[in-house]
């Protein structure tokens, strides 16, 4: 696949995370990841949320318990696929990986990671651990710059 074909794809899967992302609960941050193989098929897809059953009515609202319960995107999306990710690639918006995420997802054996390229300070040291540790397995990291 020649590089605008690459890119062509990437941006469709992007797009396809913030449409997850959207169905998220959560008032503050609403992530979103797909999961596809490597003839672009749709393997599954997450957003963040509490674990089925678990009453979301006025925990989402109080950040220190959400915290602690919350399921992220990357990780719903790994646990609801129905089959070895082996070589796929997984793609989130609106930002990469947490480090607890980018080592389940080097766990299940994804092999490239694409997302937006984000500057908030907030996550700025957590991010910066994810890239490190994804380019020491050699998991591929390819980062957009956020459309207009």
């Amino acid at each position: 696949m020649n590089r605008l074909e690459r890119y062509n794809w990437d941006i469709r899967f992007l797009d396809m995370a913030q449409l997850v992302s959207a169905w998220s609960k959560d008032p503050s941050t609403k992530v979103g990841a797909v999961i596809v193989d490597i003839n672009n098929r749709v393997v599954s897809v997450g957003y963040n949320g509490f674990p089925k059953g678990i009453s979301d009515d006025i925990r989402l609202d109080n950040r220190e318990t959400k915290y602690k319960m919350i399921v992220h995107a990357e990780c719903n999306a790994l646990l609801f696929a129905q089959r070895p990710l082996t070589e796929c690639a997984i793609y989130t918006y609106p930002f990469i990986p947490c480090p607890k995420c980018a080592s389940m997802i080097i766990q299940s054996g994804i092999s490239r990671v694409v997302s937006y390229v984000n500057t908030n300070e907030r996550w700025k040291e957590e991010f910066q651990l994810s890239r490190k540790i994804l380019k020491e397995v050699n998991v591929s990291m390819e980062e957009y710059a956020l459309p207009l």
